[in-house]
C-alpha cells in the first residue's frame, strides 16, 4: 500500500512541476494522472497493489468533500450575495455540457455507420 500511495503522489508532484515549470493553465495533479495512465498503458497495467489501493481510495472519497462543504459553509454570505450569477453559471454550464455530450454522441454514431452494433454491455454485477 506504502509504495502504491507513492507511486501515486511521485506522479502528481511530476505533474505539478511541469505545471509550473512551464506555466500550464491545468492543474499539476491532471497532468500527474495522464502521465500516471500514459505509464499504466504503455506499461502492463496497474499492480495488484495500485489497484487495491486506488480501490480504498475511491471507497472514501466523499471524505474530499468535507472541506468543500465546509468552505461552502465558511464564504455562504458570500454565496446568499451572489447567489444569481452562481445558479446562473451552474445552468448554462450544465445545458451546454449536455448539449456537447449530445452532439459528440451524435458524431461518434454517424461515424459508426447506420446499422452498427452497439458496444457490448457490461455482465450484472461486473464495473460496480
Amino acid at each position: 500500500m506504502l509504495a502504491a500511495l507513492t507511486q501515486l503522489l511521485i506522479f502528481q508532484l511530476i505533474g505539478e512541476v511541469i505545471a509550473r515549470w512551464l506555466d500550464l493553465p491545468v492543474p499539476g495533479p491532471v497532468i500527474g494522472m495522464l502521465l500516471l495512465f500514459a505509464t499504466l498503458v504503455l506499461g502492463d497495467g496497474p499492480s495488484h497493489e495500485l489497484q487495491s489501493t486506488s480501490q480504498g481510495i475511491l471507497q472514501h472519497l466523499s471524505l474530499l468533500f468535507v472541506p468543500a462543504g465546509t468552505g461552502v459553509m465558511v464564504h455562504f454570505h458570500r454565496l446568499e450575495a451572489e447567489w444569481l450569477p452562481i445558479v446562473l453559471s451552474l445552468v448554462v454550464s450544465t445545458l451546454l455540457t449536455l448539449a456537447v455530450t449530445a452532439l459528440v454522441m451524435k458524431a461518434v454514431a454517424a461515424r459508426r455507420g447506420p446499422g452498427a452494433p452497439a458496444a457490448p454491455a457490461a455482465p450484472a454485477g461486473e464495473g460496480a
